[in-house]
């Protein structure tokens, strides 16, 4: 019995709940959970990793198309005007962070995760709109992607609530599922974009409500659902919950009724205020490398290898899909590994791994990529070679095509400098930095989470981390 009372698992199989180590029914400190709180904890915490998923999935599931659908629905739009849409998620992200961290130190955690999961449904839907004003659709375009990485600020309250939610002996597998499911999010979102390509661009139109269903816009409509899911499952399965390092029921700040356990927890010890920087450092580099090898994808690949807008998005939806199984693996193995060499080390192999990914992407030989040419009249040459940038004006001129003809221009535009004197990258070059890279990112997503939550311990970790 004496093993039961400090062994949460063992309470979990069965044994008596709520007792003292007298035996007697106490409310003290060495209160242990009961079989009915143990499942419904872990309930909750799987509802949490759904929504840090799906938080990923929002950024990730439009980013292989956001330059094809922003070039055809706003011609004013360059590639200057694209990173700025890219940034906006990030940048709505940044900003709601703390805010929503805030709301759930102070108020029951299910508040803050609806109302950012609306907002992100809400944006979600105007992305699918942005193509119906006659101008400036670039800016509506932009304000939707901020206010879906508005509503990811979640992912705050997401990962405070597993750490608190968790004993020590169980954080380290929580935080690396929670980081799993972040990653594959971010990973397997392309993929679901590569799906929606066989609807193709001009897709159907419903002109009731003048809405487009195309390759572009069901990848966020089908986001939009998942949204609406995970709202009804907050709303039917998450419960509040916390335990100490050793397993042991407390009440939250937050707590919701009864909902919260039998406890009050104090802050135990001190934090490590240069660790908690250290590690927020690191991991905004592991995101923001990622980030930029996913956004750059889709112009990186047209602009090399003359891919068509359809092309560039199904074939790096593929190509990512692959990754992502890739992934998956990475994740099951690392969290058997790091028991036995320990997080660090496998931080830093990590790191390598990605760091040789990028160098492996840098142009290292000497044919140019082929020309895209846009002259007078709006006429077009497809395919363009470098060798043909030496033609005489006139010799350009008849081989360009009648200025009814509708095909898309494809390869690297002339108006873009470096595509004169720049060597290609190796199709063969972006697969393997590729795999380097989605070999890496998990690996080091998985670590700096996991060394974040066992740094900070159960304390709430929302909105900051403080004796």
């Amino acid at each position: 019995m004496a093993a039961a009372l400090s062994d949460p698992a063992a309470v979990a199989e069965g044994q008596e709940p709520l007792l003292s180590p007298g035996g007697e029914e106490d409310s003290s400190r060495d209160v242990v959970e009961s079989q009915e709180h143990y499942k419904s904890r872990w309930r909750s915490i799987w509802i949490m990793h759904l929504t840090m998923f799906l938080s990923s999935v929002g950024f990730s599931i439009v980013v292989m198309s956001v330059w094809p659908y922003l070039q055809k629905i706003d011609s004013t739009a360059d590639a200057s005007f694209l990173g700025w849409i890219i940034a906006s998620y990030s940048i709505g992200q940044m900003v709601a962070s703390p805010l929503f961290g805030l709301w759930s130190n102070y108020r029951p955690r299910r508040e803050p995760l609806v109302v950012s999961t609306v907002i992100s449904v809400a944006a979600n839907c105007l992305y699918a709109y942005v193509h119906v004003p006659h101008s400036h659709n670039k800016y509506y375009m932009l304000i939707a992607r901020a206010l879906v990485g508005f509503g990811a600020g979640n992912v705050a309250v997401v990962r405070s609530y597993i750490a608190g939610a968790t004993s020590l002996t169980e954080r380290t597998s929580a935080m690396a599922n929670t980081s799993a499911c972040q990653a594959v999010g971010f990973i397997l979102g392309p993929v679901f974009q590569t799906c929606f390509t066989l609807i193709g661009e001009e897709g159907v139109t419903w002109e009731l409500v003048r809405l487009q269903l195309n390759m572009y816009t069901a990848p966020v409509l089908f986001g939009a659902l998942l949204g609406v899911i995970n709202i009804i499952l907050i709303f039917a399965v998450f419960r509040e919950h916390r335990v100490d390092d050793m397993g042991r029921q407390c009440r939250s700040i937050n707590f919701e009724g009864e909902e919260s356990g039998v406890l009050d927890q104090d802050a135990e010890g001190n934090i490590d205020q240069v660790a908690v920087v250290a590690v927020n450092f690191l991991f905004f580099v592991i995101l923001f490398v990622f980030a930029v090898f996913e956004t750059i994808a889709t112009p990186l690949t047209m602009d090399m290898y003359s891919w068509t807008r359809k092309e560039a998005v199904l074939y790096n939806g593929i190509i990512l899909g692959v990754v992502g199984v890739e992934s998956v693996v990475v994740f099951m193995v690392v969290k058997t590994l790091s028991k036995k060499t320990g997080e660090r080390a496998i931080l830093h192999g990590g790191l390598l791994i990605v760091l040789v990914g990028f160098f492996i992407l840098l142009p290292w030989g000497k044919k140019l990529p082929n020309i895209q040419w846009q002259e007078i009249k709006n006429n077009s040459i497809p395919r363009t070679t470098f060798s043909e940038m030496f033609m005489p004006f006139w010799s350009l001129q008849a081989m360009q095509l009648p200025s009814n003809h509708t095909a898309e221009p494809t390869g690297c535009p002339v108006s873009q400098s470096w595509c004169l004197n720049t060597p290609m990258i190796y199709l063969a070059q972006y697969i393997s930095s590729d795999i380097l890279i989605g070999l890496g990112y998990p690996v080091c997503n998985v670590m700096s989470y996991t060394l974040y939550s066992k740094i900070l311990g159960p304390k709430p970790q929302a909105w900051k981390a403080v004796p």
